[in-house]
């Protein structure tokens, strides 16, 4: 039986470690960006995905697996910026920003534990391109939420997109890692 979580945090850390490198090479730029640019900035790589998914081509030389972890890093980030507020310049020390990552790198976590219990590992008998139709899905409804200032009536809010995004880009992870 192979082990979600065990690989879940195999994926993590991967994807912890090119966050903590672009950290050094630019410190935490990204606290700059608007919720809403960063939900672009997931669209444009979800997009991508579906691109090299349909036509098999790829004319920048970077597949799918970095793409899923610039979802997942950028997804991350998007919910430290959800807590935070966005700044107008770096105003965070790289031990904050990786504190805060793995905060919300838990929190994916611990939702994939939960909802993984209840339907039973159903992700690993699914297509790689419904994780890419599923993700951009819940991009197209984080923007609707954005565009009515983050008011729902009866859906779940922006963050828990931004958890599903992270979580369908780690089932799409551990597929390429692991060929689960």
């Amino acid at each position: 039986m192979k082990d979600t979580n065990q690989q879940f945090e195999e994926v993590i850390a991967i994807c912890r470690e090119l966050f903590i490198k672009k950290l050094k090479d630019y410190g935490a730029s990204w606290r700059i960006m608007r919720p809403t640019s960063l939900t672009d900035q997931i669209f444009i790589k979800a997009k991508r995905i579906r691109t090299l998914e349909t036509t098999g081509v790829a004319m920048v030389n970077e597949g799918i697996r970095s793409e899923l972890i610039g979802i997942i890093n950028y997804g991350i980030i998007a919910l430290i910026q959800l807590e935070k507020g966005y700044a107008d310049t770096v105003d965070i020390l790289p031990g904050e920003a990786i504190e805060l990552y793995d905060k919300f790198a838990q929190q994916a976590l611990n939702l994939m534990k939960a909802k993984n219990h209840d339907y039973n590992e159903a992700w690993r008998d699914m297509r790689m391109s419904s994780y890419t139709d599923f993700i951009l899905t819940k991009i197209s409804r984080t923007k609707e939420i954005e565009s009515n200032n983050g008011a729902t009536i009866v859906s779940e809010g922006v963050d828990a997109n931004y958890l599903d995004m992270i979580n369908y880009a780690v089932f799409g992870m551990i597929k390429i890692e692991f060929g689960a």
